[in-house]
């Protein structure tokens, strides 16, 4: 068996306490070292959570003999510090949104491939229960050729709106949304969207919708909000032969803020109750689906087994280039009110 990639969490905010270091302390293949952070509060509550040390900055980690680095840090600084670490020589991992334009996430990719350091994205969505069960029913023919993909990530809490750390709805959903459509449909040809920012001195996007035409013909319709007092259906897939919906999102961040774990649920981990599973919908003819586990576990394990040489990054840095380009053909869609092509977004 290989040695454990020694691992450090940079960040222990929402994201870095409940989407990280509960499943890179559960990760078969990793040795987690600790937190890197400067807050006394979150150092107090690393040691309250973890019981694990705190470094005061990447060059402490990397002393410390640590291999790579999950960066976890509000969304501003994912490009300074995974540059930073990558320099370090520590494979990263950088939370979504990989950076807050398609030009700075290129250059960090290309920053990675010249120092011959490994990167990936927490792109952990692609693992969600109902993304996985949609995949599968394309995978077995249950919905002949996709032709529509919809999707939401729709909450109802416009005070205090979204956090500034995550750059708002654009950047923070929208880099799922955009990210699984990618996955599903392939590249993006043109790009319509509609965003609403707040009035307040933050003016952040707490509302948006991006309209995607695909190369593949397929059409996406994304929805990410705050105010959203009657959410839609997380996911509406629609092919030649039926259609799959469901209305409850995955069920694992859920379990994450209430403290559960892979380490602490095992086989219960991801499993989404019956009444939350979707269906399969044929005109008035409807199956329902069980859904398939979430699998967010399997991420920092394939991090580890990539490192290794076993397996391909889990996520391929310029898919996250990829999802950038789209989310700034939105950015300028939404402020001209156009259509726009990919050309024309990087011309921009």
């Amino acid at each position: 068996m290989p040695a454990p990639v020694r691992i450090g969490l940079a960040g222990y905010g929402t994201g870095g306490r409940y989407f990280h270091a509960p499943l890179i302390a559960a990760a078969a293949g990793c040795d987690f070292l600790g937190v890197v952070t400067t807050s006394p509060e979150r150092a107090g509550q690393v040691a309250a959570d973890l019981a694990r040390p705190v470094f005061g900055s990447l060059a402490e980690l990397a002393a410390a003999g640590a291999e790579a680095v999950a960066i976890s840090t509000p969304a501003a600084t994912h490009v300074a510090l995974t540059q930073q670490a990558l320099r370090l020589g520590l494979a990263v991992v950088c939370d979504k949104p990989f950076a807050l334009d398609a030009g700075s996430a290129r250059a960090t990719v290309e920053l990675a491939e010249q120092l011959g350091v490994p990167l990936t994205v927490y792109q952990n969505r692609r693992w969600d229960s109902d993304f996985l069960t949609l995949r599968e029913l394309l995978a077995s023919g249950s919905l002949g050729t996709l032709t529509a993909f919809e999707s939401r990530f729709e909450r109802f809490r416009p005070e205090p709106g979204p956090r500034a750390a995550g750059g708002g709805t654009l950047l923070d959903l929208g880099s799922h949304l955009a990210d699984q459509a990618l996955v599903l449909a392939g590249p993006v040809r043109s790009v319509y969207a509609e965003i609403h920012y707040r009035a307040d001195a933050a003016a952040l996007d707490d509302d948006v919708f991006l309209a995607l035409s695909h190369a593949s013909g397929v059409r996406s319709r994304l929805w990410g909000s705050w105010r959203q007092g009657a959410p839609g259906p997380r996911l509406r897939a629609t092919g030649t032969a039926g259609s799959y919906v469901i209305a409850e999102p995955d069920g694992q961040e859920a379990q994450l803020r209430a403290g559960a774990s892979p380490a602490t649920l095992g086989e219960a981990w991801g499993a989404e109750p019956a009444e939350r599973w979707g269906q399969l919908r044929r005109g008035a003819a409807a199956e329902t689906v069980p859904s398939l586990p979430g699998r967010w576990d399997l991420f920092y394990p394939a991090f580890a087994a990539a490192i290794r040489g076993s397996e391909p990054m889990p996520v391929n840095p310029w898919d996250a280039v990829a999802t950038a380009t789209v989310l700034d053909a939105a950015r300028f869609s939404a402020r001209t009110a156009q259509v726009v092509h990919l050309t024309e977004a990087a011309e921009s």
